[in-house]
């Protein structure tokens, strides 16, 4: 079976299964997305809510951010991993934001990734939620996916995989496909006791 087949068969079933994907972080102001993508790195979407919603409710503005004590900030985002970096991220977000930008998040993707802890997935995570432009950021359970479904190589890095995917879907599902790939990763295929026995893509998967 072609990859362009396997596409086509894991789209129909992701259409199945999560019709109506969505990114699962919570925010109000564009600037408040960027600091909670920051915050997901290697961590749930569902642990980086917790401690958005104190800290948003905390410091109302990117100057409030700006000035709070490090450690305050800190002793917010201490239930999630790497919160000492991701604290330091936070603050510097905000001071880029305010002095390089006025206070507005940029589009580019070049420029995003100039705020602390913006790498190229989370830059692209905030172009298709914020600005609604066409990407396909790769997190780690649409890595699982493709190389369960031989659509990646396991040598393959993230922008490797986004590279082949972007080929594979046309532009106009990429940011969907997104979505539904990562709630397809989140709640079906999991890394640990997937939902083999229900799955449709059983008998081209390379997980057994």
């Amino acid at each position: 079976m072609t990859k362009n087949q396997k596409v086509d068969l894991l789209l129909e079933f992701a259409d199945s299964l999560f019709p109506d994907a969505k990114c699962e972080l919570f925010y109000n102001q564009d600037y408040e997305l960027a600091i909670a993508v920051m915050l997901s790195a290697q961590t749930t979407d569902k642990a980086v809510n917790l401690v958005t919603k104190e800290l948003f409710s905390n410091y109302l503005s990117l100057k409030s951010l700006d000035e709070a004590p490090l450690n305050d900030i800190e002793n917010i985002i201490k239930s999630i991993g790497l919160y000492k970096n991701k604290a330091r991220n936070i603050k510097g977000i905000a001071r880029v934001l305010l002095e390089d930008f006025n206070g507005v998040l940029p589009s580019d993707k070049d420029e995003l990734q100039t705020l602390p802890g913006i790498g190229n997935k989370s830059a692209g995570v905030i172009r298709c939620e914020i600005f609604k432009i066409p990407d396909l950021p790769v997190d780690t359970h649409i890595i699982r996916i493709t190389n369960r479904l031989g659509l990646a190589n396991k040598s393959d890095t993230p922008l490797d995989i986004e590279m082949t995917l972007k080929k594979l879907i046309p532009e106009e599902r990429w940011i969907k496909t997104h979505h539904q790939l990562i709630h397809f990763g989140r709640y079906f295929c999991l890394a640990k006791n997937p939902h083999c026995e229900d799955c449709k893509l059983r008998d081209i998967c390379n997980k057994n």
